[in-house]
């Protein structure tokens, strides 16, 4: 009898990475079942898609509901009332003290290309500043923006052009907040001119790059030279999005508004939703026709979507956020004498990350924190890895997981660990 991986591997691209060979049959909040009934504490939720947990009920109802009425009719087409409304209530709940405006897409990548087709057209520039390490999707002007080579970039030939890349400020790796604001000084003198730029894009904590957060002041830094020089910021909360952070957006913690944001994953629970919301008056900038999509908007995602924030606000899931990344970090903590391998321990709220050299030295351990991720997935605990050198293991554990389910997988990242020494 051929195994699922063999028809796996005879029907699909190789391109389509794969972290487990973990076949779902059903999934229940912080739980999966594979296809031989094997059970797993999902510790990736969808990379932060099911912040609300699988098959949160609230967000199966919602879903149903609006099976029972319609599933498509393209709102460029035929409009539909739930898909203004969520637009209005993102245009209160995203930072920012000024009048918004809304559009959404299907998927993340989508979400930053619209950002800059729209920031482009409103300002009339072209440049395009991001991060070394940054994350911004697989499209080619996502991989353009992306500040990573493997596996998003290799082989895929010229990228997108006028995108420029900037050290992103990183204590732990010798990159201070002003060496990287002296580093965008000298590109400016050097190689584009600040009234070429049309926007700076960041995301407020890293994902895919380690999870590394903006350090305090920075965004403020970037905000007053975007103000100065007439450049637009456009916060990329993808990841971050949705209580993740401990806070419904990760921009409320640094006390500036982007005037653009992205975000996607959490805010659909499970269903393919994204969304751009920013100044009202660069929102407009485009012509009618110049955004939009087939799908963009479906009526599914938009149901699940306000389930979503529905959940979060009722369950309060921004505290339950810190709550739980308070605990995990001070277990991580409580591991690290026995893990000399363990040389950072961070993230904010429940968007955690613990990073890994070479035992007394400054060599990164991709290797061990590869068993780690094994050693975990032999216990039934799903994890996910991450960074440029492939040596960090990011926590993205649903917000909804129960409190006896949260204290077995704590075990498990304790046993794994050790035995990853082995």
């Amino acid at each position: 009898m051929t195994s699922m991986t063999d028809r796996k591997n005879a029907a699909i691209s190789r391109g389509v990475g794969m972290t487990t060979q973990i076949y779902a049959d059903r999934a229940e909040n912080a739980e999966i079942w594979d296809k031989e009934g094997n059970r797993y504490i999902d510790f990736a939720a969808g990379i932060a898609v099911v912040n609300t947990g699988h098959r949160h009920p609230k967000v199966l109802q919602a879903v149903k509901d609006q099976l029972d009425r319609f599933t498509h009719t393209c709102h460029q087409v035929v409009p539909y009332e739930n898909y203004v409304e969520l637009a209005e209530r993102l245009n209160r709940l995203v930072p920012g003290d000024f009048e918004k405006k809304t559009i959404f897409a299907t998927t993340g990548a989508e979400a930053v290309e619209n950002a800059i087709k729209i920031a482009r057209h409103f300002t009339g520039r072209s440049g395009i500043v991001s991060f070394s390490g940054g994350f911004h999707g697989r499209t080619f002007m996502g991989m353009a923006l992306t500040g990573k080579v493997q596996p998003y970039k290799a082989g895929f030939g010229p990228m997108m052009p006028d995108v420029w890349h900037l050290p992103f400020p990183n204590p732990l790796h010798g990159v201070s907040v002003e060496e990287a604001l002296k580093a965008l000084e000298r590109l400016f003198k050097s190689d584009l001119e600040p009234s070429r730029v049309a926007a700076i894009i960041i995301e407020p904590v890293q994902g895919e790059g380690g999870f590394y957060e903006v350090p305090a002041g920075f965004m403020e830094k970037l905000r007053g030279l975007c103000d100065t020089h007439g450049m637009l910021l456009i916060a990329d909360e993808v990841q971050t999005g949705f209580a993740r952070t401990g806070k419904l957006f990760a921009m409320e913690h640094h006390g500036v508004a982007a005037d653009l944001t992205t975000m996607a994953k959490g805010l659909g629970g499970g269903l393919p939703i994204s969304a751009v919301t920013g100044r009202a008056d660069v929102m407009d900038s485009p012509n009618p026709g110049g955004l939009g999509g087939t799908y963009a908007g479906n009526p599914l995602g938009v149901a699940a979507a306000h389930a979503v924030l529905d959940v979060i606000e009722e369950e309060g899931l921004c505290d339950r956020a810190v709550r739980l990344g308070q605990r995990l970090k001070q277990r991580l903590a409580a591991v690290q004498e026995q893990v000399p391998e363990i040389i950072d321990i961070r993230g904010p709220g429940f968007m955690n990350a613990v990073e890994f050299n070479i035992a007394d030295t400054e060599t990164p351990a991709p290797e061990f924190a590869g068993r780690v991720r094994e050693e975990a997935l032999k216990r039934g605990l799903i994890l996910l890895t991450c960074g440029v050198n492939g040596n960090v293991i990011r926590f993205l554990a649903p917000l909804t997981i129960q409190d006896a389910v949260f204290d077995e997988a704590l075990d498990i990242i304790e046993e794994s660990m050790v035995a990853a020494r082995g």
